[in-house]
This record gives C-alpha cells, sequence and structure tokens, in this order.
C-alpha cells in the first residue's frame, strides 16, 4: 500500500464566514468571545477565510504534491443547534471542498469531532451529557450521506484527551469548565459518541473509519518511586485512557463513576478500527506532587537541555518514535494501521528553517518506527496554513503557508517547499 503525504487543517481555525450559510454557533464561538480567554483578544470569526477562499486552497494543496488533506466538518454547520435534518447549505460548503479536491487528486480526510460542539448541546449538558453520544451518531450519519461515497477515511474525534482535559478539567479551552477529574465522564461519552458514530458509518456504507488521538511519551522528572508513581499516573490519563477501551480493555483506575459506563458500552467504543490517528509535538515530564493537598497525583516539570518552538514546547523527535513503538509493543495485533494524523510547530517568518528541521526530524524518527516494525500508513503536517490557535489567537504560527490575516494573502513558506521536494523524492 502506497503512504500518504497529507496535511491537516481545523474547521473553526480557519473557516471564519461563522454567521453564513445557516451555520449556529459553537463553544468555541461563544468561548473566544469572553474577555480574556484569548492571548490576543481574537476570535475565529474570520480565522483564514477558508469559507469563500477554499478553491485557492485546494490549489495550494495541489501544488504541495500531498496525496491527502484531513479537514474537519464543523457540527454546527450541519446542524445549527446540534439536532434535527442537515443544513443544505452547509453541506454544499463540503460537498463542494470534497469535489475540489478530487478534481485535484487529493483524497479527503474527514474529521468529524475537532472541538466545535454546537452551543445548543453544551447547554444541555454538552459532553457530561450521556445524550450528547447519540445527537453525534446523528450527525454523523448525516454527513455520510452527503459525502460517504467520496471520503477516503473518516475520523470520529479529534484528540478525546485534549478536549476532556483543556476543555472541561482545567478550563483553558472551550468551553471553559474546571472540572479536574470530575471531567472523566467526558471522556466516556466523547467514545461512546465515537463507537456509535462508527456504526452509523459503516451502515451508511462509509469508508474506512478511525479515530485520532493525542499522545505523549511521559517521562518522570527523577529515579524516585515516587515519581515513576506519578509518571504511570499521568501516563494512564493521557495514553492509555483513551486507547485501551478503544482496542478492547476496560478503562485504567482512575476514578470514573461505573455507573458512567453501561452495559454494552465498552462492545459499542472497542468496534474494529481501520486506522489509529496520532497526534504527537512533544514528550511530558512529571514529578510526585510538591504538596499532600495536591489534587491531582502528578505535576508537570519543565523539559531542559532541548530546543523548544515558539511555543515553547521541548523539539523531541525521537520521542515520536518512542510513542510509536509503545503503541505496537503495548497493543500488539490489536493494534491497526496508524497515520501519524498531526505533526508540526509554530515558528514565525516566512523564511523557516526551524520547521524545516523539525519535520525533517520527526519524519526520520517516523521512518525508524517503521524500520522496527510498526504499520505506519501516512504522515501529515499540521497545518497546510496559519491559523486561529485556540486560546493562543493568532500569535503561534503553525502553516507551511504564512496567512496575512489583514489581507488574506496566502504565501508559501521555506518549509512549503522542502516538503513538496520530499514528497516528489518520496515517488
Amino acid at each position: 500500500m502506497a503512504f500518504t503525504w497529507g496535511v491537516s487543517t481545523a474547521a473553526y481555525q480557519i473557516e471564519g464566514g461563522v454567521t453564513e450559510g445557516g451555520r449556529g454557533p459553537s463553544i468555541w464561538d461563544v468561548f473566544s468571545h469572553e474577555p480574556g480567554r484569548i492571548a490576543d483578544g481574537r476570535t475565529g470569526d474570520g480565522a483564514c477565510d477558508h469559507w469563500h477562499r477554499y478553491r485557492e486552497d485546494v490549489d495550494l494543496m495541489a501544488g504541495l504534491g500531498v496525496d491527502a488533506y484531513r479537514f474537519s466538518i464543523a457540527w454546527p454547520r450541519i446542524q445549527p443547534d446540534g439536532t434535527g435534518p442537515a443544513n443544505a447549505a452547509g453541506v454544499d460548503f463540503y460537498d463542494r471542498l470534497v469535489d475540489a479536491l478530487l478534481a485535484k487528486g487529493i483524497d479527503p480526510v474527514a474529521t468529524l469531532f475537532h472541538w466545535d460542539l454546537p452551543q445548543a448541546l453544551e447547554d444541555k449538558g454538552g459532553w457530561l451529557s450521556r445524550d450528547t453520544a447519540f445527537r453525534f451518531a446523528d450527525y454523523a450519519g448525516l454527513v455520510a450521506d452527503a459525502l460517504g461515497d467520496r471520503v477516503r477515511l473518516w475520523i470520529t474525534l479529534n484528540e478525546p484527551f485534549i478536549h476532556m482535559t483543556l476543555g472541561y478539567a482545567t478550563g483553558e479551552h472551550a468551553p471553559g469548565q474546571t472540572l479536574l477529574f470530575g471531567a472523566l465522564p467526558v471522556a466516556h461519552h466523547q467514545l461512546l459518541g465515537h463507537g456509535l458514530a462508527v456504526a452509523t458509518l459503516r451502515a451508511r456504507g462509509a469508508g474506512a473509519v478511525a479515530v485520532t488521538n493525542n499522545y505523549s511519551p511521559v517521562w518522570a522528572a527523577s529515579d524516585s518511586e515516587e515519581d515513576a508513581a506519578a509518571a504511570a499516573a499521568y501516563h494512564a490519563l493521557h495514553n492509555r485512557f483513551f486507547t485501551d477501551p478503544l482496542l478492547g480493555r476496560d478503562y485504567p483506575d482512575l476514578g470514573l463513576d461505573p455507573s458512567v459506563v453501561r452495559d454494552g458500552d465498552l462492545d459499542t467504543i472497542s468496534a474494529p478500527l481501520d486506522a489509529l490517528g496520532v497526534n504527537y509535538y512533544n514528550p511530558t515530564s512529571v514529578r510526585a506532587p510538591s504538596t499532600p493537598d495536591s489534587p491531582l497525583p502528578f505535576e508537570f516539570v519543565p523539559l531542559s537541555g532541548y530546543p523548544t518552538t515558539a511555543f515553547g514546547w521541548p523539539v523531541v523527535p525521537d520521542g515520536l518514535r518512542e510513542l510509536l513503538v509503545w503503541l505496537k509493543e503495548e497493543y500488539g495485533e490489536t493494534l491497526p494501521p496508524i497515520h501519524v494524523t498531526e505533526s508540526g510547530c509554530a515558528y514565525d517568518g516566512i523564511d523557516d528553517p526551524e520547521r524545516v528541521a523539525y519535520l525533517d526530524g520527526h519524519i526520520a524518527a517516523m521512518r525508524a518506527a517503521v524500520a522496527s516494525g510498526v504499520d505506519v500508513r501516512g504522515y501529515f503536517v499540521w497545518s497546510l496554513l496559519d491559523n486561529f490557535e485556540w486560546a493562543e489567537g493568532y500569535t503561534k504560527r503553525f502553516g507551511l503557508v504564512h496567512v496575512d490575516y489583514e489581507t488574506q494573502v496566502r504565501t508559501p513558506k521555506t518549509s512549503y517547499a522542502w516538503y513538496r521536494d520530499l514528497i516528489r523524492a518520496s515517488r
């Protein structure tokens, strides 16, 4: 099977047009308009204006020569209030996008949920409510009916760990709740929604189905037993809590109320997958809590001795190899083929040799994992475009293409040319 080279984006980060085409408000529309939530005080209202400029962006992808484009569908474009029939104008946008991609020989890879829950559903409990899982399956069916004949790979959820943690546990992301371990039902309801959506997609005759998790090797800050226990606890939360049940196991024991998990739920969640999406940015260093009354069984410790991105994240390419090998060793025959669905970094400037070095190192690490026997089928750079970087607003630039947010002029960066040449050489 040919290896897939691609790029990734997310709807709220690039589309703009938040009040056009019958789109309803999402939790990010509400959250980003609350004072103090976003670093630069801006919102995704305009973003990269992909709503109007998608053909130009498809041309940029064609210039790269990518095999596939991973994009997300905005749930509130399809169902403005999270329920009911499909909104025709929203469906039409993605219909035109998919056709434009196929016309350029680019496979559409569609993510159904990349954090933009309809606000109307959040008002009813959001992912804390079991009912949201069933609403998600209904939405998946509407999208499959419209696009299922042309989408090559479906991804149900993007990074449910990050959405649960930053959205419901610590509050840096929408919807801004601060429940700490009280957010664990969000994990189960997202995964139940995934399982229900898998069944719905397959009943509609849709193609291959996957889910994308964020993974991070977890390193203890010292050799002490206390730090090792802290690392094990965080590893169970970050890496295993959203993978064990997908691959036929029970949840790690982190305090999830057992009444949340009903008979048959784990069977629904563990429906066989055609692929697993892996997003990787950096390892995590943790130690035991420094105070006995800490609400968490771990503390984060900055990693030293590594270069950092403009986000301040350590650049550790071998961490990608490490986690890919861990997935294979931990899950064995139950592990489906892997696609690295996000790999990228924040740096400023149109001439961006740091991004070139970052991507070169991470692709080499991925290839080392493949050489050791890990079945990796694709690599997607995050991101095609500079965009609205969630709580950081427009202060962090991840794109292969520079976007002037005032004029919306797109300018390919040095890294764009490098990735184009790499793809050509790989063929």
